[in-house]
């Protein structure tokens, strides 16, 4: 069997995960609707596809390279040392892998004897795609390895085995020095140290997890991939393939093209008139996918060319980019707040309504600065568009702006919950972008459906490691030591808010985003709960910050994939992002010490008291 064999088979059973998934849901909501009641046995289906999707969609992303490692560190070596740390990176994602492979089997093994309340079948099945998904990745790790440099990964690989080999000889002299506050702190310091060296996060997170295990001895290796499995079993995160989905349908389908087109004639004429564009229609395309690559993919290929016509810096075109995607983080349907209310107690109808107005003040701060800076720079304005043309094209965009009304409506008013409207907004999403704009043929629906399906499984794969990570951090103590830190300050609410801000900035940066919010959230939110912060508030203001922190240069992932679409070097992007990363700050700072911009909403229609 071929590589490409294997390719296959892997996107084929992705496709099918995603589609028979979103198959099942409809078919459980008709019942439901219909019959007066769901398919009892839709929940175990759900968390094996689930399942399938973490841990096959996310080596199938490694695979296609889409597990973008950080670059700060790595721009500044030589090629050769480049190479070598790349190297080194898939080298340790194949021990991690083989690692995993061998504890999955053990937890497999455990549970087959286990069988389902309801469709009788082995309890290790949800556990089953892991095992898989571990070996799939351990064969990508090797052929790439094999591909890219045979000698130097032999010459590394030998390295790492003598290395190891020492380790476990002599664990009986070393693993006393490791008790306390030891193993965790090494562990940070290495799980730091391979993320600046080239480490995707969603791996690094994995190494970490099982170095802790070993260093400390605080619990059998298997209970980190039982810590894998548990952190993508809960439901409402079926809405994240979906939502993503939906954002590329809409995307390839035309219909983020009408919505950019229709704010175009809004406000094209302002001062800074595209750049004003992109905030506008980044705040709108927020409200239809809640995928940050979907939106950005949506509306930076849309608006290049036209600010490359009319001269506007491709650096400066970055900096707005990112800076208006870390806005719309609050937008619902965001993955984000998604992940959130999954891991936490908070609402998600009341996250989706609390991150409005804080998203619209943001953005309201970035257009005052983009105004500023144009009338600073004596920019010429456009004469505003015609009557006409702002008719035709509002009436173009009517389908899709009727999206994020339904979507938003009918989670806050509890007419379905999240994982239902996602499936809603595929399906509306094809029927626009199919049968009415006619713009997404059969073989773009598949590559489509493809695509959505291994972005996807990279979100949750991360989202899974990092609850095992998080996991590592609750047994080492972390949350007292965050208690004690605290009543040190006396408690007070402003350090505390302005601490976390910073918090989850730079470690937003570091780890790519949500493995920050997945890590932190739960272990943050009790004490801001305890020491009079509304939680859902500070839920809002955390979710903000860890945007921040994934658009930041000159770590963050996501100022990359912005840099990467209007096709401009990092550097020039990174100097023009300087002031608008200020107005972030600021616009989040004001956020988070007036907390009736979050708690306005959700008050009006009854979420919270």
């Amino acid at each position: 069997m071929t590589i490409k064999t294997v390719d296959r088979v892997a996107e084929t059973i992705l496709v099918a995960a995603l589609v028979g998934e979103l198959l099942i849901v409809i078919v459980n909501v008709l019942g439901r609707s219909f019959g007066q009641t769901g398919f009892l046995w839709t929940p175990e289906i759900s968390q094996i596809a689930l399942s399938t999707m973490t841990f096959i969609g996310g080596v199938v992303a490694y695979r296609r390279a889409q597990h973008a490692p950080v670059r700060a560190v790595l721009n500044l070596l030589p090629e050769r040392g480049a190479h070598f740390c790349h190297t080194l990176a898939d080298l340790l994602i194949l021990t991690g892998a083989l690692l995993a492979a061998t504890t999955s089997y053990w937890l497999v093994q455990a549970g087959w004897a286990e069988r389902t309340p309801i469709l009788s079948i082995p309890v290790s099945t949800i556990g089953l795609p892991l095992a898989l998904g571990m070996i799939l990745l351990a064969i990508y790790a090797f052929v790439r390895l094999f591909e890219d440099a045979p000698r130097l990964a032999l010459k590394i690989a030998i390295g790492i085995a003598v290395v190891l080999g020492v380790a476990y000889a002599t664990q009986s002299f070393w693993q006393p020095l490791f008790a306390g506050d030891a193993a965790v702190f090494t562990v940070l310091i290495l799980f730091a140290v391979g993320i600046l060296l080239g480490v995707p996060v969603g791996f690094a997170l994995l190494l970490a997890a099982a170095a802790y295990l070993w260093f400390a001895n605080a619990a059998p290796m298997v209970t980190l991939t039982q810590n894998m499995v548990n952190g993508t079993s809960n439901y409402v995160l079926l809405a994240v393939p979906f939502f993503i989905l939906a954002g590329l349908i809409m995307e390839r389908g035309g219909i983020s093209l009408r919505l950019v087109r229709f704010v175009h004639a809004l406000v094209g004429h302002f001062r800074g008139g595209l750049l004003q564009v992109v905030v506008v229609s980044m705040y709108l395309v927020s409200g239809l996918s809640g995928s940050k690559a979907a939106d950005v993919a949506a509306v930076g290929s849309v608006m290049r060319d036209m600010l490359d016509r009319q001269n506007y810096s491709r650096g400066e075109g970055a900096a707005v980019l990112a800076a208006s995607a870390a806005m719309g983080e609050t937008v619902p349907p965001s993955i984000a707040m998604l992940i959130l209310g999954s891991i936490t107690s908070l609402s998600i109808a009341a996250l989706f309504s609390g991150g409005l107005i804080p998203a619209a003040v943001i953005g309201l701060c970035l257009m005052i600065l983009i105004y500023v800076r144009a009338r600073w720079a004596n920019l010429p304005t456009t004469p505003r568009a015609p009557l006409k043309t702002m008719a035709q094209s509002g009436v173009a965009a009517i389908p899709a702006l009727l999206m994020p009304v339904i979507l938003f409506g009918g989670i806050i008013f509890g007419i379905a919950t999240p994982t239902e409207v996602s499936t809603f907004a595929v399906l509306y999403g094809l029927v626009l972008a199919v049968f009415v704009y006619r713009e997404l043929a059969p073989r773009e629906l598949m590559r489509t459906l493809i695509d959505s399906a291994t972005l996807a499984g990279m979100v949750l794969f991360i989202l899974a490691t990092a609850s095992a990570f998080s996991w590592m951090l609750t047994i080492a103590s972390l949350p007292q030591r965050l208690v004690m830190l605290l009543h040190s300050f006396n408690d007070s609410t402003a350090i505390f808010m302005v601490g976390s801000v910073i918090l989850l900035i730079l470690t937003g940066s570091l780890l790519e985003g949500l493995p920050a919010l997945n890590v932190l959230a739960p272990l943050l939110l009790p004490i801001a709960g305890e020491i009079g912060i509304n939680e859902l508030h500070y839920g809002i203001v955390l979710v903000i910050a860890m945007g921040i922190g994934a658009f930041m240069p000159p770590a963050g992932v996501g100022f990359y994939v912005c840099c990467a679409i209007q096709r401009t070097h990092v550097e020039e992007a990174s100097r023009a992002m300087l002031p608008y990363l200020g107005v972030l700050v600021a616009g989040l700072l004001i956020v988070a010490f007036v907390p009736w911009f979050t708690l306005l909403l959700p008050r009006a229609v009854g979420l919270i008291h």
